[in-house]
């Protein structure tokens, strides 16, 4: 081995010690939680030396020794620790060792977040991006092996039990896609032991998956890790197919700083992990080479510049506390509506069908925009015909079916758009978003958050939803308000086909995550009443900016003079049960079609309500603890002066599910009598 790389090895290896050292003899400043990488440093040198600026990594929460191996300085890992103003992560947002970088010199890091093993979709997306590029011609810039990409996925041996990761290995070994997921395995998940936790290793669990190449190393020596991690990486830039790497390693700090050895661990398993220090391993083998008189005069060069160091980031500045709102999004360049809405002589299309014009369109335009998820590959094009024709037109590798892996689906939207890529993907119900949540909340929802803009996450997510015609409990379900309470998305609700085709150029042109809510009983203009949901469909060039909500039905200014006018607020299906209820009370309703529910166009509700002096907010789901409930409160603070009645909501009936017998659904749900009934009260009626 390279006696430069060596002793470079060693160098970074005592600091990652001094380092734990030091934080731990500052407790009282070194306040906030935080894990440190001894016991596992070996493993993580011997990867990060065999890596290059065009590679992508994903390291854990324990990983700092890895960071260092990538070039970052203790001063840089400190200022994290200490939540300083100019770490250069995350600007004091997030914990020690969450990386993300796009620095030129390094391998590239998307944002990288806490839950144990939520990283390995994102991370295997950015893998299916990279196979993506290099089969449309994007990666023929590289003239050789060595300038391939390679994507290493990093995680703790406790969190291969949970379902994503196992989800990720299928995609992988299903594309073969250029990954390595390297498995640290300390026999501990906090306080629960490998024997309690899991019936098997990762490396026996890789064994389930054919196709997944794996090897065993000792995570503890060093030189038993350069070469395994050598091999590994040389044979996927070579042949581009997925690895496990699993790396037995010892545990030798706390679980985190909050969580003390001491807590749960005996005196004999803490004196066998110490026995096991790679640390001490190197440094016995650099003492019988360099000599103990220079390895302690290294040593004494690194607990001086790591104090200094320390020393320097406690006196660095912390945020700018006014700064705290920033980078929840990226700037949009959609800000206001643009091209033919209607364009003269055009034919009216079905909403399901501008959805479906759209995309192709885009498709046409961009070669970055793919389309993925269940059932929307050409041999059906989606379960309401959604995506039909798309997958001829442009071939299996853009248009594509997945497995049932809702959470894959969505998480691997982060690292597609990491590489640059745009995807468009589908749940295919709403009922079934569920499985996507942790991806949706812990990955792509915070990304731009917390990489202080880096790292946007750029899709489009797909969900048909509603209820009509006996749909049933598991296909009729709306989750409009669980959506609403995760910060950093968009969501969209057209309720007509020129809203959905611009609303979806807007949100494929937005680099932030947008949701787009597509109701199945206005695809296809089925439900009776539903007629204006196809409308002329607009030009290539039209987009609708989020934001902007339209006024449907217009009340007559004597109505409005008298005070015997009301407005609905509603979206979706409830713009069809207001216009139908409207007509028996000719002049008197005026209804706003909110189009996007985030953002919200308050100024438009607001001043509506404050024109009418008396409102009802309408919507599909249930009506306790709803975003109609919350946006009435709204109103009624806001335009509180103005009102002339509380402010009234309609939704429909508290129950868990929407039943099956059409009867019943009718039952639960709002419709136009029901609404009349009300809006008639609300009149004075």
């Amino acid at each position: 081995m390279d006696r430069n790389l060596l002793l470079q090895a060693y160098r970074l290896m005592y600091s990652a010690k001094v380092m734990a050292e030091t934080y731990e003899a500052n407790r009282a400043i070194t306040k906030y939680v935080h894990s440190t990488s001894r016991g596992h440093e070996a493993i993580q040198l011997a990867t990060a030396f065999q890596l290059k600026p065009q590679d992508w990594v994903s390291p854990y929460y324990r990983d700092e020794s890895m960071l260092l191996g990538m070039g970052w300085t203790p001063y840089e890992l400190m200022l994290q620790l200490l939540t300083k103003g100019d770490d250069p992560f995350t600007g004091g947002r997030s914990y020690y060792s969450h990386p993300n970088s796009l620095a030129e010199n390094k391998p590239k890091i998307m944002h990288q977040s806490s839950a144990t093993g939520m990283q390995v979709i994102p991370t295997t997306g950015v893998a299916q991006g990279i196979q993506y590029k290099e089969k449309i011609g994007h990666g023929q810039s590289a003239t050789s092996n060595e300038e391939r990409p390679v994507v290493v996925c990093s995680l703790g041996d406790a969190s291969v039990t949970e379902g994503e990761v196992a989800e990720a290995l299928q995609f992988a070994v299903l594309k073969q896609l250029p990954i390595i997921y390297l498995v640290q395995d300390n026999d501990w998940g906090i306080s629960v032991s490998a024997e309690e936790g899991r019936a098997m290793d990762a490396f026996e669990y890789a064994a389930g998956f054919k196709g997944l190449q794996r090897r065993r190393v000792d995570g503890t020596d060093f030189f038993e890790s350069f070469e395994a991690m050598q091999e590994v990486i040389a044979d996927v830039r070579e042949h581009r197919r997925p690895w496990l790497v699993h790396a037995k390693v010892c545990l030798l700090n706390h679980h985190t700083s909050g969580v003390r050895k001491e807590f749960y661990r005996t005196d004999e398993d803490l004196a066998r992990h110490a026995s096991l220090d790679p640390y001490l391993k190197l440094r016995h083998y650099m003492t019988g080479d360099f000599g103990e008189d220079y390895i302690r005069q290294m040593e004494a060069e690194v607990d001086a510049h790591i104090q200094a160091d320390f020393d320097s980031a406690v006196a660095a500045p912390d945020p700018d506390p006014s700064a705290v709102a920033m980078h929840v999004f990226a700037p949009t360049p959609v800000q206001e509506e643009r091209g033919e809405r209607a364009p003269s002589g055009g034919a009216k299309v079905l909403m399901v069908d501008a959805a479906l014009f759209a995309i192709r369109e885009l498709m046409e335009e961009d070669e970055n925009c793919l389309l993925y998820g269940q059932d929307v590959g050409r041999r059906l094009g989606g379960v309401f015909r959604e995506a039909a024709t798309l997958g001829e037109q442009f071939g299996d590798h853009r248009v594509f079916n997945t497995a049932i892996q809702e959470a894959y689906i969505i998480g691997s939207t982060v690292g597609m758009s990491a590489v640059g890529l745009k995807p468009i993907v589908e749940v295919q119900f709403a009922d079934y978003i569920y499985p996507g949540f942790n991806q949706l909340v812990t990955e792509i929802s915070k990304s731009c958050y917390l990489s202080c803009g880096r790292f946007p996450v750029s899709t489009i997510i797909r969900v048909p939803i509603g209820a009509y015609g006996g749909g049933g409990p598991y296909h009729s379900g709306c989750v409009e308000t669980t959506l609403l309470s995760i910060k950093g998305i968009k969501v969209a609700y057209p309720s007509n086909a020129a809203d959905m085709k611009g609303l979806m150029k807007a949100a494929y042109h937005d680099p932030n995550p947008v949701v787009m809510l597509e109701h199945k009983g206005l695809y296809w203009s089925k439900v009776p009443g539903t007629d204006d949901a196809r409308t002329i469909e607009p030009a290539a060039d039209y987009v609708l900016p989020f934001g902007k909500g339209a006024v449907v039905l217009k009340a007559s200014d004597d109505a409005i003079f008298s005070g015997e006018s009301a407005c609905v607020i509603t979206y979706g299906m409830g713009v069809y049960w207001a216009k139908a209820a409207a007509k028996s009370l000719p002049g008197q309703i005026e209804i706003i079609d909110l189009r996007t529910l985030f953002p919200l166009d308050e100024e438009l509700v607001f001043s509506t309500v404050k024109k009418h002096g008396k409102c009802l907010v309408l919507t599909e789901e249930q009506q306790s603890n709803s975003f109609a409930e919350a946006l009435a409160g709204r109103i009624a603070k806001e335009c509180f002066r103005w009102l002339d009645s509380p402010v009234e909501v309609l939704g429909a009936l508290n129950l868990p599910a929407v039943p099956l017998n059409t009867g019943l659904e009718a039952a639960m749900l709002p419709n136009a009598e029901k609404l009349q009934q009300r809006l008639t009260d609300l009149l004075g009626g």
